[in-house]
């Protein structure tokens, strides 16, 4: 039985924290150690499973007391009696029944498990099972609006592959970790399971580029629709196909607001903005009237574009 960490040192506080101070600290170090916050520290998703683990420990009252008395979360099973209870130990030599110290006998234990023994031959002391880890690429409409993704994996080597339906929250992006409770390896002896983290990584989108919570797409227009203004159809990730305004004097490259047509914050609930980037195509000269109207707007357009530029 793996032995557990000291999960008060865990979340920097003491053992005569109050409930209150425990889940304070949770909150902040959670904050700090959120594998989203710290897509370039390896380390953080670590760090931040220490403490997810602390406070399932020290935020339960049942299992914080467990610790706190017998250094596990999951209250031990004895033979012949419960701790503080009456158990005796029967001494094989002179046949006296001596009564035995708990905190005597667990010390004796967690010595033997620290070095992989078992005390006094005992080995059905409950056993947590192991995290395990997995990585899964999701389409960018999934990450931005949210839904379910069947994950295939292995929750060890020796088993068979399984199908998870995985709830992806709307606003996720690559680096975000969804923990899932209990669908890691099973536990031993009654011990709970593990975890099971996933890693996502969002696929890119054909027309869609994010930044942060705002989406950017890029809308090409014509010479005509640049100087004249116009009305043209766009695509949006929450409300399908829209008409965008094109004001007349509109430059390549000039990014058009459209309030609240981004992707949902995880945090806040409120959805970024949407920015269509403006790309004037250029014309082809096809046939000679199109050259003859073309050579007609260039005397016209010629010295406005750089009118004062080099003064």
């Amino acid at each position: 039985m793996a032995s557990h960490p000291d999960y008060y040192a865990v979340l920097g506080v003491p053992k005569a924290a109050s409930s209150e101070e425990i889940r304070k600290a949770y909150k902040k170090l959670a904050k700090k150690h959120h594998p989203d916050a710290n897509t370039d520290d390896p380390s953080a998703l670590e760090k931040f499973k220490q403490v997810q683990d602390a406070w399932a420990v020290l935020g339960d009252d049942t299992k914080r007391a467990n610790f706190d008395k017998y250094g596990t979360p999951d209250a031990p099973q004895f033979q012949g009696g419960t701790p503080g209870g009456g158990a005796r130990w029967q001494s094989s030599g002179s046949g006296d029944e001596v009564p035995f110290d708990i905190e005597e006998l667990l010390g004796g234990f967690r010595a033997g498990r620290a070095g992989g023994g078992q005390y006094g031959g005992r080995s059905d002391w409950p056993v947590r099972g192991q995290d395990i880890q997995a990585s899964i690429e999701v389409p960018f409409m999934l990450a931005a609006e949210g839904g379910k993704y069947d994950l295939r994996f292995q929750r060890d080597s020796g088993s068979s592959p399984e199908t998870l339906s995985v709830t992806i929250p709307a606003g996720v992006d690559s680096g975000s970790v969804i923990r899932l409770s209990g669908q890691g390896t099973p536990g031993a002896n009654g011990g709970a399971a593990g975890d099971l983290f996933v890693s996502l990584n969002v696929a890119k989108h054909p027309w869609f580029r994010r930044e942060a919570a705002n989406v950017l797409l890029d809308v090409p227009i014509s010479l005509a629709e640049c100087g004249l203004g116009a009305k043209v159809d766009i695509l949006t990730i929450s409300d399908g196909t829209i008409t965008l305004t094109i004001p007349p004097g509109t430059n390549s490259g000039m990014k058009l607001r459209l309030r609240g047509k981004g992707i949902r914050d995880r945090r806040t609930g409120e959805r970024g903005d949407m920015f269509a980037v403006v790309k004037v195509v250029s014309p082809k000269v096809i046939d000679d009237r199109t050259r003859e109207l073309l050579e007609e707007l260039k005397s016209i357009e010629k010295s406005q574009c750089r009118e004062g530029l080099w003064q």
